[in-house]
């Protein structure tokens, strides 16, 4: 990291913001802990932004994006690639902070890396794919086309399970299109925040171009949604956080993307391969220690299968590595705050004082939640609807594919959702009628890709990121004509 990014104060680094091409002290005088969840030791601190610094942030971005939306697509295409090579190079430093700042064991640190460079290099080439369209007109000599053009000021509220990932997406396709970026992250994250943009100025993108204002979520949001030179407001995090934002976008007609919660169900039919089910769905709900928007959290499995799932899906579960998420070989770490330890204990005591089973798992030492299954889960519990964020199961019994179906829509949310079948008829005609933004055949929840239109339905989610479906909501599409000669007027 930049020395110029922080100062070392008691022997801890206290982090700036970063505007206009510069790192800036916050005259608010507030600071936050970054605290390690695995050891719960304070390792940074970073300043907070103010309502001074995030006016200072909207100007300077405001500024910087005429320049950028009317440059050479050339330009913007190499510096996204650029910023990919620094990426690469500096891989072991940025590993390192996702394992230290939000707890992400060893190899999802990696996956999350790797998946940034890979969109910024397929934004990079989605740079010149910013197209319009002609039209035929019924007018004699009349030329109608369509351009894209960028929307402006773009402002991206991050969340804290992939940080890096979830941030750069955003800033990536903004960027590509000619509009500038203002990065709110996560109060859990904030220095994912600061390396970001601490790659970006190395790869050399004019100032003013990304800010980075951490601060507190209602004070730097509401400035952001309220100043109209913000024209867009990019947001994935809880179901309840982007209700709110939703009604504050409207209020001032703003645009809104919105990444939200799940309650994602995998369906596993009496068909199925056994071992690739339980292998499928221990990789869907354990994942990043279940904090993942997609996680498979209800495993519904037709009845003949049942118990024989259940058996081998909880010998799976035994065999999952709890632990120091430095080690290689650990599947959970931990989870993000002590209270959602104390959540996920409210929900499993609802459950089980209602009729369901903890059959595996079920307590935690400080922020490390063991790999936890439940059967008997009824739509009477609250983890049947709730999202637990953490690493716990549902298995529900399924009396064949339409009740599976019944299930799986059984939720206010459609983010993503998965069936296993050898039966490519039931699996086209389910893939159809699942409510779900996403559904994955012969897979897990988890899935995403750069290119794709990664986004959900009902309370999980409203617009899509990814390939050309990012530059459709991050663009403006405008309508021009041209008339060949003289127009003949009625008077």
């Amino acid at each position: 990291m930049n020395p110029a990014a922080f100062d070392v104060i008691d022997g801890v680094p206290h982090y700036k913001l970063f505007i206009d091409g510069k790192w800036t002290d916050s005259s608010r005088n507030m600071l936050a802990d970054d605290v390690n969840p695995a050891t719960g030791e304070v390792f940074a601190r970073t300043q907070q932004a103010g309502v001074e610094e995030v006016d200072a942030a909207i100007a300077s971005a405001h500024a910087a994006q005429a320049k950028w939306g009317a440059a050479m697509v050339g330009e913007r295409e190499a510096i996204l690639l650029k910023t990919a090579d620094v990426i690469v190079r500096r891989t072991p430093e940025i590993r390192d902070l996702l394992i230290e700042e939000c707890g992400s064991v060893f190899s999802k640190a990696l996956w999350e890396i790797d998946y940034v460079v890979d969109a910024l290099r397929v934004a990079a080439g989605d740079a010149r794919h910013v197209m319009g369209e002609t039209m035929p007109m019924t007018m004699p000599g009349q030329i109608s086309i369509s351009v894209r053009k960028p929307l402006g000021v773009i402002a991206g509220i991050a969340p804290f399970n992939s940080p890096f990932l979830l941030s750069m997406k955003k800033i990536a396709y903004a960027l590509a299109v000619g509009n500038a970026f203002i990065l709110k992250p996560s109060e859990e994250t904030p220095l994912s925040g600061a390396i970001i943009a601490d790659l970006f100025d190395e790869a050399g993108l004019p100032a003013g171009l990304l800010n980075v204002v951490p601060g507190v979520p209602a004070e730097v949001g509401e400035r952001l949604i309220a100043d109209p030179r913000v024209k867009m407001i990019t947001f994935t995090g809880s179901t309840r956080t982007g209700r709110h934002l939703a009604v504050q976008a409207a209020t001032h007609l703003k645009r809104f993307t919105l990444e939200m919660g799940g309650k994602s169900p995998l369906i596993v039919l009496a068909d199925a391969d056994l071992d690739y089910a339980v292998d499928a769905a221990a990789f869907g709900v354990y994942l990043h220690q279940g904090q993942v928007c997609m996680a498979s959290s209800k495993v519904i499995v037709e009845a003949p299968l049942f118990d024989a799932f259940a058996e081998k899906f909880k010998a799976k579960t035994a065999g999952v590595k709890v632990g120091d998420p430095r080690d290689p070989e650990t599947v959970i770490g931990p989870l993000i705050r002590a209270r959602q330890c104390d959540f996920i204990d409210s929900q499993l005591k609802d459950a089980t004082e209602k009729g369901a089973a903890i059959v595996y798992g079920g307590t935690h030492e400080g922020q490390f939640y063991q790999p936890t299954v439940l059967t008997g889960v009824t739509p009477e519990m609250r983890i049947y609807h709730e999202e637990s964020f953490g690493p716990v199961v549902s298995l529900i019994r399924a009396e064949d594919s339409e009740d599976a179906l019944r299930i799986a829509n059984d939720t206010e949310y459609g983010l993503s959702a998965a069936l296993i079948t050898n039966d490519m008829q039931k699996a086209l005609d389910l893939s159809m009628r699942l409510e779900s933004g996403m559904v994955h055949v012969n897979d897990t929840t988890i899935s995403d890709e750069p290119h794709v239109p990664f986004g959900g339905v009902k309370n999980s989610g409203f617009g899509r990121e990814g390939g050309r479906y990012s530059l459709e909501e991050l663009t403006e599409v405008k309508w021009v004509t041209l008339q060949m000669g003289k127009r003949q007027f009625p008077f």
